[in-house]
């Protein structure tokens, strides 16, 4: 059954689009944010080489989302399977797209990614980025392997950036390709850092972890909202070696082909008796994507790989891909309100 809903978190105000909407104590531009990664940092050192941001991002107005959220950050700077280079000069540009190659990758209605946490590190994103989107509303996404560190970088973000001028910091606990078990720490994790964040915190859920005992347990601990949900752990081999497409093996599967289990894990929280806001996300491109979302639950969606991602001769066709994210962001943003089935949403 088509659901309208809003969670028992006060309502988002009946308010203009420039006063934005809040979900809890989160307070967004509008109800359409992006999601981790696809964006880099929010703005590229080199502009006609966008290092680390899809190239569709420069042609749609990043500063009226709802929220913009970074890549995941570490306390310290952190290679992953990639490179945190961005100085590539037009010679070196056939070996980053072999390295590109290794770590990302096209499939069957989406992509593969095995990127493994590639980020130039807490303080030198609070240094030399986050100044430069000060126009954008941000959410901060973090990344670590226990609690300790968790606290360190809630602590270092509480230090560098007042209360409220981000929209909240994003606890990514559920990424397949760092290799690491993170049911072992999660619960230390709400129970130490959440309590420290000067700023609302967002745990994101993956549908291979037990989402739904993790989302109670997010509840309990006083985290402000769900995002729902990352990528799926999956497995590519060439067929003529049996080699894996990424050089990590396994990676994150993300785009059009994990929409339906966004959505079925969206509903399954609210089935559940989940009451926190929930940001959906995975395979969302179009208005009626945006509107299945609302629908099984979610209180705000995100444009992810589905939106961001091309080949790289599509990438030509950046301009036009982003007339499509405009439209989505008009129809999104007129709402302070959840649409409902007969709410006009184009």
């Amino acid at each position: 059954m088509l659901r309208s809903r809003e969670t028992s978190s006060p309502p988002a105000p009946a308010a203009s689009d420039a006063d934005g909407v809040r979900l809890g104590d989160i307070v967004l531009r509008n109800r359409l944010v992006t999601s981790s990664s696809l964006l880099g940092y929010g703005v590229a050192n080199n502009p006609l080489m966008p290092y680390g941001m899809s190239p569709v991002s420069l042609f749609v107005p990043l500063e009226e989302f709802g929220a913009v959220t970074t890549r995941t950050l570490t306390v310290e700077p952190r290679e992953g399977h990639f490179t945190t280079r961005d100085d590539w000069s037009p010679a070196e540009l056939p070996g980053l797209l072999r390295r590109y190659g290794t770590v990302l990758r096209g499939t069957d209605s989406g992509f593969l990614n095995a990127f493994g946490w590639c980020n130039v590190g807490i303080e030198a994103y609070l240094r030399d980025y986050y100044p430069r989107t000060r126009d954008q509303r941000t959410i901060i996404s973090l990344g670590g392997f226990s609690a300790e560190e968790f606290v360190t970088l809630v602590d270092r973000v509480n230090a560098a950036v007042p209360a409220g001028d981000i929209a909240a910091v994003e606890f990514n606990v559920s990424c397949h390709n760092v290799n690491f078990d993170f049911t072992t720490i999660l619960q230390d994790v709400l129970d130490q850092a959440v309590p420290r964040s000067n700023h609302p915190v967002i745990l994101k859920l993956s549908p291979d972890y037990d989402y739904l005992r993790n989302a109670q347990q997010a509840q309990r601990a006083g985290v402000s909202a769900l995002t729902a949900i990352n990528t799926v752990k999956a497995l590519r081999l060439d067929p003529r070696t049996g080699r894996p497409w990424l050089a990590n093996r396994y990676g994150g599967l993300s785009g059009r082909a994990i929409k339906p289990i966004a959505l079925r894990v969206v509903s399954e929280l609210r089935d559940a008796g989940v009451t926190l806001p929930i940001i959906g996300t995975g395979g969302i491109r179009t208005v009626d994507d945006c509107r299945e979302y609302f629908w099984a639950g979610a209180d705000a969606v995100s444009l992810g790989s589905a939106t961001w991602l091309a080949s790289y001769p599509g990438y030509a066709l950046a301009p036009l891909r982003a007339l499509r994210v405009r439209r989505v962001l008009r129809a999104v943003r007129r709402y302070s309100t959840l649409p409902n089935r007969d709410t006009p949403l184009r």
